[in-house]
């Protein structure tokens, strides 16, 4: 084919599907462009998750009449005039590429009033094309609405989620904007009804206890901490709040950084936050946290991400030093280092602290085998496993095969013992295999859960007293879209007023799980949306659930937990994944082990 330009609205529909990923895109830029505005009050109404309507208000200062139609140019902005001032950005959009990409794929209308003019102007447009425009009635500030967001690109339309992830990701911009900006008026609602607003306050405190609830915000820490930068005059200051040690989650969805407010993500600087954890908190659970970095704008690069979403530091090293001080000092004031020697009783995740692989958690294991009640650091779902001092056709106890010669997808297999408290060595006919404990575990209540519920079986634990939970919006949302399937798989959930639910009884393997916080991870994970092998929504909930009633990574399995394991995964269907399709085992045969030790 011959080197051509392409067509202007081909390439505009191209650049749209850097900036415009799904509706929580549209509306990010919006509310970054009205707190760039100077607003302090902004309203964000969608419908059907944004793909229906999408409208943003705001009190700003507005766009100039002759400058509206120049506002949806490509490359238009009020925000930068040279290459000079890219070196130091301080407003959050700068590109002046969001208003056109998001009008290409969509029916935009704006309707914006400086406070000094005395009417507004207001102009339409459908896949770029002005199709009106002139002046209306409207308050001083900004208004805009997109109607029918990738009417025009079927592709891009089909590849959305379910209306309430959707909406679920909309609720992580606009409330993650209120961290940000407490001290102006944010609110949100979805399908006319209100599930979201904040005070205005100009108090962290009061936007943590609108996002999370006020029980989490009491939680936590204030922290506050300051490294010099020898490259700037300016130091770098660590603020914000981070959870006590008792407050932690199952994943790591609830640490928050803001660069110069500026919503970022940043791998390194989250797992800073876990470091600063360390002998704190359980294997496998994570803090709670929201931090602000100020640093000098020079110092720092947010034109490195098409969605600006990753910025790039010049010391990088200070920064991770800087938040790991902070966090870490905050929450040794709030609860001391133990000691080495330390009782260490027994949780409901029944982990030990540290990191696997580190010498403090190698000496818990050690005293939990020396202890007299080291059986408490077994299967979190310990029921659900029956353990017995032989195989069911009588074979001695460290040999097991699947009862059902059809269903045998393994050669038997001898327990050896445990690696970091993670892996399961056995010994096979031909070699070593080593066994996640997690996964492996996993799989087998997946396909009991799978078993169960085609039974229309699943057991259900009631609690004593039903739980009280209060829920973030997005994950009332999902509560709400999926309340029959959580119910099919076991939870008994009745609303009790607004985001408010109370939980009546959970599936039986998560019995010895803390009910609330095992529900509320479970919702998080849903949101997460990252388990790419489900393709139903029941199934998505069914792998959520075993995740979380497996034994984890971090718990000492006696020999005959070990054993029992192996015999249960040899027995089902497909033992070699978990049902998020990682693998359970790793296979050393024989002839590798032989030539790694150079005999052949």
């Amino acid at each position: 084919m011959a080197i051509r330009v392409l067509p202007p609205d081909v390439a505009a529909k191209i650049a749209a599907g850097e900036v415009v990923e799904r509706p929580a895109s549209v509306v990010k830029e919006f509310v970054e462009n009205s707190i760039d505005a100077g607003a302090t009050f902004i309203r964000v109404e969608i419908q059907q998750g944004g793909k229906r309507l999408i409208r943003v208000m705001d009190d700003g200062c507005g766009i100039a009449a002759d400058e509206v139609p120049l506002a949806f140019a490509r490359h238009a902005t009020s925000k930068l005039g040279s290459v000079e001032e890219l070196n130091g950005v301080k407003t959050l959009g700068f590109r002046g590429e969001a208003l056109a990409s998001i009008a290409a794929v969509s029916q935009l209308t704006l309707s914006s009033r400086p406070s000094a003019q005395a009417a507004a102007t207001r102009i339409r447009l459908e896949g770029s094309k002005q199709t009106a425009f002139g002046s209306a009635g409207s308050p001083a500030g900004t208004i805009i609405t997109v109607e029918n967001l990738f009417y025009n690109v079927p592709a891009r339309l089909k590849f959305l989620k379910a209306d309430a992830t959707e909406t679920g990701h909309i609720h992580r911009i606009v409330s993650h904007y209120a961290l940000a900006y407490p001290d102006i008026r944010f609110s949100l609602q979805c399908d006319n009804r209100t599930t979201f607003q904040t005070s205005g306050s100009g108090q962290l405190f009061d936007a943590l206890a609108a996002v999370f609830s006020l029980e989490t915000a009491r939680q936590m820490i204030e922290v506050e901490g300051q490294e010099t930068n020898p490259n700037s005059a300016y130091p770098i200051e660590v603020f914000g709040y981070a959870g006590n040690p008792s407050l932690h989650r199952g994943m790591r969805d609830q640490i928050v950084f803001f660069v110069n407010r500026r919503w970022i993500q940043d791998r390194a600087l989250n797992q800073a936050v876990v470091q600063a954890y360390h002998t704190f908190l359980p294997v496998g659970r994570f803090p709670v946290a929201v931090l602000n970095i100020e640093i000098d704008p020079t110092q720092v690069d947010v034109n490195v991400h098409p969605t600006k979403a990753e910025v790039k530091f010049q010391e990088s090293r200070l920064i991770f030093k800087a938040v790991q001080r902070a966090v870490r000092e905050a929450v040794v004031a709030a609860a001391p280092v133990p000691h080495y020697g330390t009782h260490v009783a027994p949780s409901s995740d029944a982990s030990l602290s540290g990191h696997a692989g580190d010498p403090a958690s190698w000496r818990g294991m050690f005293q939990a085998h020396n202890r007299a009640d080291a059986g408490h650091f077994a299967f979190e779902a310990q029921r659900t496993l029956p353990f017995h001092a032989e195989g069911e056709d009588g074979t001695p106890a460290d040999w097991f095969t699947a009862s059902d010669p059809e269903s045998k997808k393994l050669p038997p297999m001898r327990v050896i013992g445990q690696v970091q408290q993670m892996y399961i060595v056995t010994e096979g006919p031909d070699g070593l295999y080593l066994i996640d404990q997690h996964a492996a575990h996993e799989r087998i209540l997946y396909e009991k859960l799978a078993a169960q519920k085609a039974k229309a079986a699943v057991p259900r634990q009631q609690l004593l007293e039903p739980a009280i939970m209060e829920l973030s919006p997005g994950h009332a949302a999902i509560v709400e879209s999926e309340f029959e399937v959580l119910t099919e798989v076991g939870f008994e959930i009745e609303p009790f007023g607004g985001t408010t639910y109370r939980l009546r009884a959970i599936p039986d393997m998560l019995g010895k799980a803390e009910p609330t916080q095992a529900f509320v991870d479970i919702l998080a994970e849903m949101a997460d949306g990252a388990i790419p092998l489900a393709k139903e929504t029941h199934e998505k909930i069914a792998i959520t659930v075993c995740k979380r009633a497996s034994v984890k990574g971090g718990q000492v399995l006696s020999q005959e937990e070990m054993r029992e394991l192996v015999r249960q995964l040899e027995a089902t269907t497909a033992p070699r994944t978990c049902p998020h399709g990682r693998p359970t085992m790793i296979h050393l045969s024989g002839s590798q082990l032989a030539r790694e030790f150079g005999r052949i």
